[in-house]
């Protein structure tokens, strides 16, 4: 029995490492590409960000290797009539089974914790290494196509003369709903300051015009502009729920509900403070939508990180989900040929896993359904593969 079972072990490891590990590649070079395409980035960037986009890539790989693996080891074994000739020794089919299933649960742990990195500390480093290199993206877009362009700045040149930028025309946006700020001169430069977090534009004779209202003329002098790292790239990614990693989560959900435990009692006071002093205007005055506002937007980032520790469980188990369906379904249809197993396993998968897995993370994140409704997809592939299961098991 150790013997069979150390077997199907190690056909499973080859086919997998083997599959993962072109995955992953083709993965990593999209990625890749995508973050050099949106920000710009030079070889040294692209070359800094392959660590940080491995987790990310792997999250997503691991879950389809291991169901092409049982796929292919186990349709070939029952396509051979080896699961045949056990069942004729009155050998148990889950002894060839076990092997799949324990190496999938393992895989899933594993999973968990590649989803909760990726997420924390994959997109942080991501995030890191192209704040760091914001004022070189500038320079060498500037250089190239004489024009950058981000969320919040935007910046023309008629050429770069190595760190000086000859006739430049800066657009910084205003925040809420601010006017926008135009300066032009003769010449400018780019600091940037990590440590800081600021990106500070040095201007020198030349103009400045804030929207809705006068010109400022600061000829033979020199007009100096810091705004945040952030808003110089073009990347605009603000802190968000499902960036924040596991062990977090209870630490953040329990600060927001203090902070909004705080405004409440602050509401409150002021509430009956208006109506024992007869000021029932102060009731409905703008103020009291703003703080409605705040309060709202609190209680979804609270729905929406009681969602993510489930997201992140569900997702990593997928592995185990897939394994049992594939590996039954690939010894049900005894087909040699692997792609067909995989593609009739990834179908199903593609058209109810994935959907349900959508729909419970869209409604649980607004409050609509509870945070274990995104393990919908998981019981249906646990009960559907548990169905195929007892089907090889018995006949």
């Amino acid at each position: 029995m150790r013997l069979i079972s150390r077997y199907i072990l190690f056909e499973l490891l080859k086919v997998f490492g083997l599959a993962l590990g072109i995955m992953t590649l083709m993965f990593i070079l999209i990625g890749l590409v995508r973050e050099a395409n949106e920000q710009g980035l030079h070889l040294t960037q692209i070359v800094q960000i392959i660590p940080f986009i491995l987790p990310d890539a792997l999250r997503y790989t691991v879950p389809a290797t291991i169901l092409l693996a049982a796929c292919m080891v186990y349709g070939r074994m029952a396509s051979s009539n080896e699961i045949t000739a056990l069942k004729s020794l009155g050998i148990n089919p889950m002894t060839v089974l076990w092997p799949v299933l324990i190496l999938s649960f393992l895989l899933s742990i594993s999973t968990v914790w590649l989803n909760d990195v990726a997420v924390s500390w994959g997109r942080a480093g991501v995030r890191r290494v192209v704040l760091e290199s914001v004022e070189d993206i500038v320079y060498g877009m500037l250089q190239a196509q004489r024009t950058y362009s981000s969320k919040q700045i935007s910046i023309v040149v008629k050429r770069v003369d190595g760190r000086k930028l000859i006739s430049p025309t800066i657009t910084i946006q205003g925040k809420k709903g601010g006017g926008s700020i135009t300066m032009s001169s003769e010449e400018a430069e780019l600091r940037s300051d990590v440590e800081e977090g600021a990106l500070t534009i040095v201007c020198r004779n030349g103009e400045l015009e804030v929207e809705g209202q006068a010109r400022v003329f600061f000829h033979n002098d020199v007009f100096e502009r810091s705004i945040p790292l952030d808003q110089g790239s073009l990347k605009d990614e603000e802190q968000h729920p499902s960036y924040t990693a596991l062990n977090r989560v209870p630490v953040v959900i329990d600060k927001l509900r203090g902070e909004m435990s705080d405004e409440y009692d602050f509401m409150a006071a002021k509430a009956a403070l208006a109506m024992m002093a007869g000021d029932l205007g102060e009731l409905a005055s703008e103020e009291w939508q703003l703080q409605d506002n705040v309060l709202r937007k609190n209680q979804e980032k609270i729905y929406r990180l009681q969602t993510e520790p489930h997201r992140r469980w569900s997702n990593g188990f997928s592995c185990f989900c897939f394994a049992l369906v594939g590996s039954s379904l690939a010894i049900r249809m005894r087909n040699a040929d692997f792609l067909t197993s995989f593609f009739m396993c990834f179908m199903p998968i593609l058209l109810v896993y994935y959907p349900l897995l959508a729909f419970g993370v869209d409604f649980s994140k607004n409050g609509s359904l509870p945070p274990q409704s995104v393990w919908a997809g998981n019981l249906i592939l646990i009960a559907g593969g548990a169905w195929i299961l007892r089907k090889v098991v018995r006949y």
